[in-house]
């Protein structure tokens, strides 16, 4: 009987160990995301939101995600275990980590960013120093300036055929976010393909208080991909904060609104599977 039961204990062990190799063979594709989540309430919340929603798409469309704040990370060695590399509020700042993420593109690697992993100002605390990744790779420039306080918009399909629009009605009203302008005229760029863009039933976009921070009339891309590369940059990424009462409260989500989502989701999937 003695025998018996360890060979039955042998038996569940080894088909456990092969459950659980199988769940990690299955996972289709690896995601690493970085971010810093210091510098504004805003990024922070974001942030926060965004670990545990990519966390249960993983685990409904069988992919891996891991983060990290440690920007060191962000070398040749770390990101060959990955197929897709998040960038959710900061770009990396040293010369190193600017060259890994560099040949990491250009040997057909993914990237996904969000909001202010965009963001160039020169002068500020994020010059634009880096002109593979902001002239070149985004092709976006510096930014010029934004919409306030943050506020849903109406959004209009330019690419309907893009497996990142899958599904996607040709309009579809965002979560709130605080919306940038950009350096560069991007419909001249021949690398950039315009996902989407503010439709015009967005306007007035914003609520002030300053005048300028209202747009009310204009041409806004907010998803855009590089064709020579495998990305693709969201301009969302800022949640409304409670700054004016002091309390830094959380006022609005990025995720769960459900066409918003199912853009992420689609990129995801587009960029995760190299079929």
């Amino acid at each position: 009987m003695k025998h018996l039961y360890l060979a039955g204990k042998l038996v569940l062990t080894i088909l456990s160990l092969s459950s659980a190799t199988g769940c990690a063979q299955n996972d289709s594709f690896k995601v690493i995301s970085f971010f810093t989540a210091k510098n504004d309430q805003a990024h922070i919340s974001f942030v926060g939101e965004a670990h545990p929603w990519f966390k249960e798409q993983a685990a409904k469309h069988r992919f891996s995600y891991d983060s990290t704040s440690n920007w060191s990370n962000l070398n040749n060695d770390f990101l060959a275990n990955y197929d897709l590399v998040i960038f959710l509020d900061t770009r990396p700042e040293a010369p190193e980590q600017r060259a890994a993420l560099e040949k990491y593109m250009k040997n057909g690697g993914a990237w996904m960013g969000f909001h202010f992993a965009g963001f160039a100002l020169t002068p500020s605390d994020f010059n634009q120093d880096w002109d593979w990744y902001h002239e070149e790779f985004l092709g976006a420039g510096q930014y010029r300036s934004n919409t306030w306080r943050p506020t849903s918009a109406v959004l209009r399909s330019e690419a309907p055929d893009h497996p990142a629009l899958k599904n996607l009605p040709d309009t579809f009203k965002t979560s709130p976010s605080e919306w940038y302008r950009w350096e560069n005229d991007l419909t001249k760029n021949p690398d950039i393909d315009i996902l989407l863009s503010v439709d015009s039933s967005s306007f007035p976009l914003g609520t002030g208080p300053k005048q300028h921070e209202i747009w009310h009339s204009g041409y806004y891309p907010i998803v855009w991909t590089n064709t020579r590369y495998r990305m693709i940059y969201f301009n969302f990424g800022h949640n409304d904060i409670d700054y004016d009462g002091g309390t830094n409260k959380t006022l609005s989500a990025t995720f769960h609104n459900p066409l918003q989502d199912q853009l992420v989701i689609n990129a995801l999937l587009w960029l995760g599977n190299r079929k």
